[in-house]
């Protein structure tokens, strides 16, 4: 028997297992307990991060997980490049299978949290980039 999805399942479950950058952003300055999973490879996380971020590349990602979060149950968010990239897919999945139950996906990854103003850290400091326009309101 095949049980039908309503809109309002699919859209509730789409906020269930995702956030968006200025979402996450409130969550961190509200003091929210959570673990935010960098799953790209290690140039992509020497060029920029989000600070604080935890670097498993999704390479590594099953056989390491457990150093990096101890607790299932725990609040994780996995991001990867950008929204051509499903590398945060990939490893929201893993986690999944492994037995993570609190895995939400940073929808627009590191290209979105980057474009919309927030804080990165990379290799050479912290910097952080005027709002694009086209993602963040502009100042006027």
């Amino acid at each position: 028997m095949q049980t039908t999805l309503t809109a309002a399942d699919f859209f509730a479950a789409k906020l269930t297992y995702e956030t968006d950058p200025s979402d996450l952003a409130a969550d961190r300055a509200a003091g929210t307990a959570l673990t935010v999973l960098d799953v790209r490879d290690a140039a992509a996380w020497a060029q920029g991060r989000i600070p604080g971020a935890v670097h498993v590349p999704n390479a590594e990602l099953a056989a390491r997980v457990a150093e990096v979060l101890p607790d299932p149950g725990a609040a994780v968010v996995v991001y990867c490049w950008g929204p051509g990239c499903n590398g945060s897919t990939r490893a929201a999945l893993t986690l999944s299978q492994l037995g993570y139950t609190n895995v939400r996906e940073l929808i627009g990854g590191f290209e979105y949290w980057a474009r919309e103003g927030l804080a990165v850290v990379s290799d050479a400091g912290r910097s952080r980039r005027a709002p694009d326009p086209l993602t963040a309101p502009a100042a006027v």
